[in-house]
């Protein structure tokens, strides 16, 4: 039986954590990171198993890895700070900066297009996971698109594209892409170890990613019955197809910028920067965002209907997702964006609450009751928000 080495600590009070996050281990945990910042203070601070799928290579203090969606949370409040400054306005229609996107000529609005919203959730176009890494290509491409839905009447998600989109207004308007104005505005003076474009240097500390079909516990194929696929869902999700292995542990994957999919994080950055948010833009008595800046960039933009890509309902802001049956417990107003295969992070402004999860093996198949979901419900109880 293979042994799966915990570090870190709890605070006093938070030990059920640690129990959780051990016994996650005992499901399908390979290698994970776990945190949690209340009201600017680090009271959990986790690490442990493997970095690979071999479990020959510990999990580290320092250990990244990719956390699939939830660089669109980090991206999105990077958005926020160039709304704050005045470049970028949620309500201007998106032509007055992009004006060649086609799908956005009817006045879609940035706040619109960053809910998912511009239709523009696919390519019909086949382009491979090498074409991610054109970014004119790909800019050109989505530009020129056909919509799939008229925009404005629809959210579905933008699984991959995403990043495009916000990326592009970021350039346009600073001039500079998502992961420099990480660094420079967010996540270096935080110290916070999130990363969208890694330099080739921090690669030695990523985890090797897991994919479903190689967890120690596979659902009941009889789950799976009876799923029906969006119509949508094929261009969002499976142009390019993108192997956790092959692709997303790759040095060119980390090295690119894809501010929709390709953070490379731990817990520890993730929870500091919702940490910071939670605490209305300030940490350590510094301010990234202002309080308003943040009221903008969580506005709801998109309510309680379905995402006709994902064929559920979803609660969208200005890139972040709000709080959607309570997964990120009972404060309506909590916010944050998870990732595939099990990463999560949000904030809880009531409770000045942050909180990370970042782990290598993705979880199969579509249970509710997940790794991340316990960490989050052990976390709620123990704060008393249960």
């Amino acid at each position: 039986m293979t042994d799966f080495p915990i570090h870190g600590f709890v605070k006093p009070g938070f030990e059920s954590i640690r129990d959780v996050f051990e016994a996650n281990f005992d499901d399908i945990e390979v290698g994970a990171s776990f945190c949690v910042v209340l009201d600017d203070e680090v009271v959990v601070d986790l690490w442990g198993g493997y970095r690979d799928r071999e479990m020959t290579e510990p999990w580290e203090k320092d250990t990244l890895v990719n956390v699939y969606s939830t660089t669109k949370g980090i991206a999105a409040t990077v958005v926020a700070t160039i709304v704050e400054e005045g470049k970028l306005d949620y309500d201007a229609p998106v032509v007055n900066y992009w004006p060649e996107f086609f799908a956005a000529r009817s006045g879609l609005t940035v706040g619109q297009f960053l809910s998912h919203q511009s239709g523009v959730c696919g390519l019909r176009q086949k382009v491979t996971v090498e074409d991610l890494y054109d970014w004119s290509k790909m800019t050109r491409l989505m530009a020129s698109e056909d919509p799939h839905w008229e925009p404005g009447t629809a959210a579905g998600y933008h699984a991959v594209l995403w990043g495009f989109l916000a990326g592009e207004l970021a350039i346009r308007t600073t001039g500079k892409n998502l992961g420099a104005l990480l660094r420079e505005r967010i996540a270096g003076p935080l110290g916070a170890d999130f990363h969208i474009g890694l330099p080739d240097q921090e690669h030695y500390r990523v985890a090797t990613m897991i994919g479903p079909n190689h967890a120690r516990i596979q659902p009941d194929p009889a789950s799976l019955l009876g799923v029906k696929m969006p119509e949508f869902y094929p261009f969002a999700l499976q142009n390019p197809s993108i192997r956790p292995f092959k692709d997303v542990s790759s040095p060119a994957w980390r090295r690119a910028e894809i501010a929709a999919a390709n953070g490379q994080a731990n817990a520890r950055g993730i929870a500091k920067i919702y940490g910071m948010l939670a605490r209305g833009g300030v940490s350590g008595g510094e301010r990234y965002l202002g309080a308003d800046a943040i009221k903008a960039m969580t506005r709801e933009e998109w309510g309680m209907e379905d995402d006709v890509v994902l064929g559920r309902p979803m609660r969208r802001g200005r890139g972040i997702n709000l709080n959607t049956e309570a997964q990120y417990g009972p404060n309506e107003g909590a916010f944050g964006h998870n990732g595939a295969g099990g990463s999560i992070g949000f904030a809880d402004p009531e409770r000045k609450l942050g909180l990370g999860y970042a782990m290598n093996q993705m979880q199969p198949g579509i249970e509710a009751d997940t790794r991340g979901t316990r960490l989050v419900g052990a976390t709620l109880a123990a704060i008393g928000a249960v």
